[in-house]
């Protein structure tokens, strides 16, 4: 009997599936140096964008499993 295919763990940890299906995903470089953004960078950065139609079923496939 096959196993199936695991979790990709790195994938779980930056995307999430929302009740609809759209994967979201959180804007990168928030981690330090933000001081020196300006303020409208360091809005656009709260906030969490949809990846495109290609990599929906991809990464949804990895996070399902």
């Amino acid at each position: 009997m096959s196993k199936g295919q695991k979790t990709h763990k790195s994938i779980v940890k930056r995307y999430k599936v929302t009740k609809t299906g759209k994967v979201m995903k959180r804007k990168a470089g928030q981690g330090h140096f933000n001081a020196r953004e300006s303020g409208n960078i360091t809005r656009m950065k709260r906030k969490t964008t949809t990846q495109a139609k290609p990599f929906v079923k991809t990464i949804g496939s990895y996070i399902a499993n």
